[in-house]
């Protein structure tokens, strides 16, 4: 098809049920998925990572699921080509490219018009290896001293970020914080977005059983099989990996615990960074009749048949 894209989009929090939806919705607006999941781009990663189900998979054709290896370092810049690629493919051959996902940085780097700060291998091992002697805490201590306004936005738990931070700065000699403004919501395509959202108990209660389902799984002996073979210090970073590798000796229930923790804190996050996109309309993920509500929500927005 001719023109800019039409591109919709479902967004929300983890355990919400973006995935039945979204297969469900694609049926009915003849679309294609692409996940904008900073994980479930990883193969291997099966056990915690919740991609979509064989039969919703073979139901609707899914793009960016199980395409790099777990040892790969996937940037957001690359995320962002292979998204529109996806993006121009699905559309060219006539069908509606269906965004569904909760990464919320990969979701606007897929529609929005952003710039990504540059990349350096070397300087990325050397501080990999520094902090690997020295420690988080001495690694976010650095950061808070070279930028603190990137500091306050990254928590000293997650050493990739932190790293990512560290190395713009030796590179371009300013601030990690300065330069890459994203605060403008602009997209490149003709984008109608809808956001999934529950009451914050009963989410609480789809994580508490997301996370079961995923130990029962055998997610604990994934994430040390994959760890014994080069894992991505990103890959090392998703819910539930993180937690087994960072506690290896943990009980199951502190093990569980930890992670439900974890999750909700990430569905938080998830929920402030999609609400202060004012693209975002919100619906009720209980709604019973949610998908022919958010059919009629996206014809009408996209002007589609």
């Amino acid at each position: 098809m001719s023109g800019v894209p039409a591109v919709a989009a479902l967004v929300g929090p983890t355990a919400v049920g973006k995935s039945e939806a979204g297969a469900a919705l694609a049926e009915r607006l003849h679309a294609e998925i692409v996940s904008v999941d900073s994980m479930q781009v990883y193969r291997g990663l099966d056990a915690g990572t919740a991609k979509p189900s064989p039969g919703l998979r073979t139901a609707v054709p899914h793009h960016l699921i199980d395409i790099v290896e777990p040892s790969h370092e996937l940037s957001v810049a690359e995320f962002q080509s292979l998204a529109r690629t996806a993006i121009a493919d699905i559309w060219e051959r006539g069908k509606l490219p269906l965004l569904v996902g909760g990464s919320g940085l990969y979701f606007r780097a897929a529609v929005d018009d952003l710039s990504f700060p540059p990349r350096s291998d070397e300087v990325r091992r050397q501080l990999e290896t520094e902090a690997a002697a020295v420690g988080n805490s001495v690694m976010h201590q650095r950061l808070a001293a070279l930028d603190p306004a990137a500091a306050d936005r990254i928590e000293s738990s997650n050493l990739r970020r932190v790293v990512r931070a560290l190395e713009v700065i030796e590179i371009t000699g300013r601030p990690f914080s300065r330069g890459y403004s994203w605060d403008g919501y602009s997209s490149v395509y003709r984008l109608a977005v809808a956001g999934l959202e529950l009451d914050p108990a009963r989410l609480r209660d789809l994580i508490s059983g997301r996370v079961e389902r995923m130990l029962a799984r055998g997610l604990a002996a994934e994430a040390r099989e994959l760890a014994s073979n080069n894992l991505s210090l990103t890959a090392r970073q998703a819910l539930g990996y993180r937690q087994v590798l960072e506690e290896p000796d943990a009980a199951p229930d502190e093990l569980r615990d930890r992670i439900v923790a974890a999750t909700a804190r990430f569905a938080r996050r998830q929920m402030t960074w999609f609400k202060a996109d004012p693209r975002v309309v919100w619906f009720d993920a209980s709604c019973e009749d949610l998908v022919v509500t958010l059919t009629g929500h996206f014809r009408s927005r996209l002007r589609l048949p």
